[in-house]
């Protein structure tokens, strides 16, 4: 049977219906999961396994049964690791009926059937009684439920009603306690994504500035945490004002409470500074002595950060706090953690809350819209100076005394970077009601009301009466939407064909339209990000080849001929080839009504593993200026890269690693077709190795 799935398109932002297999969403799911990362995390599987015979120890060693109820058990791996341990019974809990599926095989693969019993439900479900998915209630309670803010996957209410229904007051439990850490630092890196900086623009007369608008300086900001991997923050990018505070712990072993509450430290700053970032993350501790301890820890607060373990489920946070305000080294303060049953927040205090009183807070909302509109690494883009000198270099190239511009992107400043730069009138299409009040706003703030006239409708929609009846001369635009999640997304295609009449002659389109646009790729080793992708085969001592084969069906489905977005200035890799431009889009053209394709292969110029390729976008503004959003600097002589902060890149995983390269009678090489529909968006590839060039 199929079924309608509704899909953004990438290059009209609008949503449009397509039949699937009714199975489209679990595929998608299972391909997108964070299974293989989770069985690739030695330290945890390890750690878990020591806390669990552990458990099962004290258990018996009281002359009891040990029942384990395993909350959230994925490939079933901590139950197995249970019965391993001696335990008499486990009761499997899992939603996701894919996985709770593929639980009951790998169970019997391994030889438990007899003693776990996996339960295709929510734990909150799960009955106990004669006629219950238990007879009784467990005295060894298993979960890994944890996320990167470690209670974003609900892992309060679910402790909280296992506690009240599902095991023994007093039970074992593991992890037996966690640990929520911070650490109080100023970061004018971190805080560009969060707040918009002054803009300073050259014009011939003289320096303009580009000011937020108000409300948008004392907005709290977007609700959802930020999570990167923060050990390849730089040091010089933040300076610590306090010590690693510990915030507050939870006691799984005893009874949980999801109710919001607020936990205060006091602290005296380590340095002066203005406080704007809390770092954040946290431990867990697998048995009551801490013994057995599982640390998200950045590797500045290690003694040993060589033998550091990379994971992706698990990262660490950075929260924003309200406003930024200045600190005193010395000066006693208190940092306060708030949090309700699935989101963390921060609050700097000068004075310590009352133990007893109610802390009113509310979790962060945005309410300037500039969050809603823009991402993070959109906010750090736009604050990037270097970045808009570039435009606005290019800008000077192309205005002409009378010059008509049309801005079409998603909250973008071009417009006003046109305005300063001398354009006769500037018109710029904000589709969404979002990017239409933070425009207005801006352009208030900048008395620009009057000056730049906002169209609020879709591009191919446009009337020569939203033009007032003139020609444009400039088109403007980033490569920046808010629908686009990969690099070829934001080629914005639609406005192209649709409005061509409302073009005078020799218009010029500043963003890559008058060049090209070349989707370029390049073969990488990556350091650590292939994990997610890889099989694992066994995991201490468990066969899981049957969830390794699940994924692979579902990335069969459909994502093997995709590719995923990375931001890949987290995840450190090396090049194996040189850049290589797989297409190129020249939109003084008419748009191709068909998909468009091409073939080639690069060859491999350094040994290493060939992991996958990334993919990327060059916008040549002008001949002179070109906006990458891969590849900053052609990369060193060992192939190190340093990418773009602002953008993902598109990465392809290899079905089966390459490499390494030892070439037995000629150069190695990876040959690779593509095909691109310019009206979905849609990029399919297909890589292989070859042993020499095609």
């Amino acid at each position: 049977m199929k079924v309608f799935c509704g899909r953004a398109n990438p290059t009209t932002g609008s949503v449009e219906w397509l039949e699937e297999d009714e199975h489209y969403d679990y595929h998608q799911e299972i391909a997108r999961s964070s299974y293989a990362d989770m069985l690739h995390d030695k330290d945890r599987n390890v750690k878990y396994y020591h806390g669990i015979q552990a458990a099962v120890s004290r258990v018996k060693d009281k002359g009891q049964k040990a029942l384990v109820l395993d909350i959230g058990t994925g490939t079933g791996l901590l139950s197995m690791m249970a019965v391993t341990a001696g335990a008499d019974f486990c009761y499997a809990i899992e939603v996701f009926k894919p996985m709770a599926d593929a639980a009951v095989k790998i169970v019997e693969k391994n030889g438990f059937r007899d003693k776990i019993k996996v339960i295709n439900k929510h734990s909150t479900e799960v009955t106990v009684g004669p006629d219950g998915d238990m007879p009784c209630r467990a005295n060894i309670l298993v979960t890994e439920l944890f996320d990167t803010e470690l209670i974003g996957e609900g892992a309060l209410p679910s402790y909280e009603h296992a506690h009240r229904h599902l095991v023994q007051e007093n039970c074992e439990a593991v992890p037996h306690r966690a640990t929520v850490y911070a650490q109080l630092v100023e970061s004018r890196r971190m805080w560009s994504w969060n707040k918009l900086f002054p803009i300073r623009i050259q014009t011939s007369l003289g320096e303009q500035v580009i000011v937020p608008p108000l409300e948008l300086e004392r907005c709290p900001g977007a609700p959802s945490v930020c999570d990167i991997q923060l050990n390849q923050v730089s040091p010089a990018d933040f300076t610590v004002l306090s010590d690693v505070l510990p915030m507050f712990s939870v006691d799984f072993s005893k009874q949980v409470s999801s109710s919001a509450a607020c936990h205060s430290r006091q602290f005296e700053p380590v340095a002066s500074g203005r406080a704007q970032v809390v770092l954040s993350w946290w431990d867990i501790e697998m048995d009551p002595e801490g013994k057995i301890k599982c640390t998200m820890a950045p590797h500045w607060t290690q003694s040993d950060s060589e033998v550091l373990q990379w994971r992706d489920h698990w990262m660490q946070c950075v929260y924003f706090l309200p406003e930024e305000e200045p600190v005193v080294q010395g000066s006693a303060l208190c940092l306060v953690a708030h949090h309700d049953d699935y989101c963390v927040w921060y609050s700097l205090q000068r004075t310590s809350p009352e133990k007893n009183s109610k802390v009113h807070q509310m979790r962060p909302v945005c309410d300037c819209q500039a969050h809603l509109l823009w991402n993070r690494p959109r906010f750090g883009e736009i604050n990037d100076q270097s970045r808009t000198d570039q435009y606005v270099q290019a800008l000077r190239t192309v205005l002409k005394p009378g010059s008509v511009c049309l801005c079409i992107s998603d909250g973008s400043l071009l417009s006003v970077l046109a305005h300063h730069l001398g354009a006769e009138q500037v018109f710029t299409i904000e589709s969404s009601a979002a990017s239409h009040k933070l425009m207005k706003k801006i352009f208030k703030a900048n008395q620009l009301e009057d000056k730049i006239n906002i169209i609020e409708k879709r591009p191919e929609l446009l009337k020569n009466a939203d033009l007032e009846g003139k020609k444009v001369s400039l088109l403007l635009g980033e490569p920046f939407f808010t629908t686009s999640l990969l690099p070829h997304f934001n080629l914005l295609i639609k406005a192209e064909p649709q409005t061509q009449s409302h073009f005078g002659k020799g218009m010029f389109l500043l963003k890559g339209f008058s060049d090209a646009f070349n989707l370029a790729y390049r073969v990488v080793l990556i350091k650590d990000l292939w994990r997610i992708r890889s099989p694992c085969g066994e995991c201490e001592g468990f066969d899981v080849h049957i969830m390794d084969d699940m994924i692979q069906r579902a990335l069969d489905f459909r994502e093997s001929k995709e590719a995923e977005p990375h931001p890949l200035w987290e995840y450190p890799c090396r090049s194996l080839s040189e850049p290589w431009q797989m297409l190129t889009f020249d939109f003084q053209q008419p748009v191709p009504q068909q998909p468009v394709r091409a073939e080639g292969s690069v060859k491999l110029r350094r040994p290493g593993r060939s992991h996958g390729a990334v993919l990327w976008m060059e916008y040549h503004l002008t001949p002179d200026y070109t906006v990458s959003t891969g590849l900053l600097e052609p990369a060193e002589d060992k192939g190190y890269c340093r990418w773009n902060p602002h953008c993902k890149q598109a990465v392809y995983f290899f079905s089966t690693t390459l490499g390494p390269r030892e070439p037995p009678g000629g150069p190695r090489a990876v040959s690779y077709a593509v095909e691109f529909d310019p009206h979905t968006g849609d990029l399919t590839m297909e890589f292989r190795l070859t042993d020499t060039l095609d």
